[in-house]
């Protein structure tokens, strides 16, 4: 899938590809002026927000740098039947926006479909899981105190200005779930300055950092921030810990009250085994099985009384793996292998390819039944309709005629 903003974050951070993801802090800014406004709005965001039902921690609230209550921001909407919503109070939101306050909302591309499908190309790009938070922050209100992440973060600025504080790791690879706490921020500071609308940066793992307004007076500041979950060999060992279920050796009770030697004889069953377990299932298949069998992300079902699939796009979290071998070629994505005749290899790559795709052009194009495969992709959740809405995300982001050539 090429995607503008995957795009201009190679270019803005000079980068040859995802490789350069976690090795050091880096900023530039995108050479597109239009692209942040495309991507969201401080208007477009508090229309988000205002459509749905929100709670906390999804949707946060900060003033002076302290957490307000929920209920300084939401309300229960009761319907006439007594049925009770908790909802974003757009008065005291914009009360609270008019002297100065921070608006978080984590998981963007969950509400957002320009935000889902940038998303899933920032996936399809660096093989990571990754979802995005925004922050608009009115006045001169603070953000967050210093602090570390324990992913690697792009961070966009969409609009207004920001200071920034950026310094660098106090512990090596540090965790969520670690060996000990990581408290204490490093006193050098690697950058501090100015974030503005088009400016990028990306800050490693473990970096401290701070953002607020407290310096700038009366405006506002919009940026996203886009979080990679990467593997460490952590998440390796606990997925090999499930693989040793396959095996009877590792379901049977640890001997506690038998005699020394019968359980000294199982630790030493238990020891080569594990070892035989790890050499048997490398960090490598950990990585391709976690994206092979990662179910698609959520979409709207087709249902043919709705009409029949004339449009359709690839919702699979990951680049489907399209393998020709003689007579027939293999899609594995999603949690499903299925196999096709080889002459379908042209147009699944087409459908499969992360671009909108219309049925009738591609069956036109290749000369095979488009119509059968691409009801056979929706029914195996690899595809799904490309609804108005979903299209809209694609537009003028992800062009028609650009294929993946990754597959």
């Amino acid at each position: 899938m090429e995607h503008r903003f995957v795009r201009e974050i190679e270019q803005a951070l000079s980068w040859p590809g995802p490789s350069m993801l976690g090795k050091e802090f880096t900023r530039g800014s995108v050479s597109d002026s239009s692209l942040p406004t495309r991507l969201l709005t401080p208007h477009k965001l508090l229309d988000l927000i205002m459509r749905r039902s929100l709670s906390a921690p999804q949707f946060r609230c900060f003033r002076a740098g302290e957490e307000l209550h929920p209920s300084r921001f939401l309300s229960d909407s009761v319907s006439r039947r007594g049925q009770s919503i908790r909802i974003p109070d757009m008065r005291r939101l914009g009360r609270l926006l008019d002297d100065g306050c921070t608006l978080v909302l984590d998981e963007v591309n969950f509400f957002d479909p320009t935000m889902e499908v940038a998303c899933r190309a920032l996936q399809w790009w660096s093989h990571e899981l990754v979802q995005v938070n925004t922050y608009l922050t009115t006045q001169d209100a603070a953000g967050f105190s210093l602090h570390w992440d324990d992913h690697d973060v792009v961070i966009i600025q969409l609009a207004g200005e920001k200071s920034w504080e950026v310094r660098g790791a106090s512990r090596v690879a540090p965790m969520y779930r670690d060996a000990e706490p990581n408290n204490e921020p490093p006193e050098d500071v690697l950058w501090a300055g100015t974030m503005r609308p088009g400016d990028v940066m990306h800050i490693p793992r473990g970096y401290w950092h701070q953002a607020t307004r407290t310096d700038r007076g009366d405006g506002y500041s919009l940026h996203a921030t886009f979080g990679f979950v990467k593997r460490a060999g952590a998440n390796w060992i606990a997925w090999l810990a499930d693989r040793a279920r396959e095996h009877e050796l590792f379901r049977h009770d640890l001997e506690r009250w038998s005699t020394s030697a019968s359980i000294e004889a199982q630790q030493e069953a238990l020891t080569q085994a594990a070892a035989e377990l790890l050499k048997a299932h490398t960090p490598s298949e950990f990585l391709s099985a976690r994206e092979e069998q990662r179910p698609a992300s959520r979409h709207v079902p087709h249902l043919p009384i709705f009409g029949n699939l004339t449009d359709v796009v690839c919702v699979t979290e990951f680049p489907p793996h399209v393998r020709e071998d003689g007579g027939a070629v293999t899609v594995q994505a999603a949690g499903k292998k299925i196999t096709f005749a080889a002459k379908a290899a042209p147009a699944l790559r087409m459908l499969l390819s992360g671009a909108p795709a219309r049925v009738a052009d591609v069956a036109e194009e290749t000369g095979v039944d488009a119509a059968q495969l691409a009801n056979v992709l929706v029914k195996e959740e690899l595809c799904a309709q490309l609804t108005p809405e979903l299209f809209s995300a694609y537009t003028g982001l992800v062009m028609n005629e650009t294929f993946s050539k990754a597959l």
